[in-house]
């Protein structure tokens, strides 16, 4: 399988919105419960850019197959060096690498914008997006109990982290 990783482009937008609507009406992996319009999706897609990316995995026939991004973790301004970490796929395309081909390559990004703290907040039950985030290092980092109420049950939030530098030797 070839694939590409490149920067979302707006015209990706309406292929982001249908990969996550389905994330919405089919899995506990997003809380929010109602599909999104295009037009309500937009804000969100406007706040990527220079600091926080988005990125696609393209395949070869040219359909998108999922994304990534990185979003502010938290408003204050000594959160300023830590992002939240998002990955969602095409239910067709789960199982095929892409996920860790979309990881591998953010954190890179990560990286190179110096981010120093990459956390991902995952439903609990959710052991393919664990694992994938453990191959990486991600580290568990602590588990909010009953957070979210989606399907008809209270869902749980596993927090995990990642440390991109070391911070003995870090400058600021």
């Amino acid at each position: 399988m070839t694939m590409t990783i490149r920067a979302a482009e707006r015209d990706d937008l309406p292929r982001l919105l249908d990969i996550y609507n389905e994330a919405i009406l089919h899995s506990a992996a997003t809380f929010d419960l109602v599909p999104q319009s295009l037009d309500e999706r937009e804000p969100w897609f406007r706040q990527f850019g220079e600091r926080y990316p988005i990125i696609v995995a393209v395949q070869e026939d040219g359909s998108i197959a999922g994304y990534c991004c990185l979003t502010p973790f938290r408003a204050k301004a000594a959160y300023d060096r830590t992002a939240e970490l998002s990955v969602y796929l095409d239910k067709s395309c789960r199982g095929q690498g892409i996920g860790t081909a979309l990881l591998r390559h953010i954190i890179d990004i990560a990286r190179q914008r110096r981010f120093h703290v990459i956390i991902a907040a995952i439903t609990g039950g959710n052991e393919t997006s664990i694992a994938l985030h453990r191959k990486f290092g991600f580290e568990p980092a602590g588990i909010f109990r009953e957070v979210g109420f989606k399907f008809d049950a209270w869902q749980d939030v596993h927090f995990l982290q990642l440390l991109l530098h070391d911070s003995q030797n870090e400058n600021l």
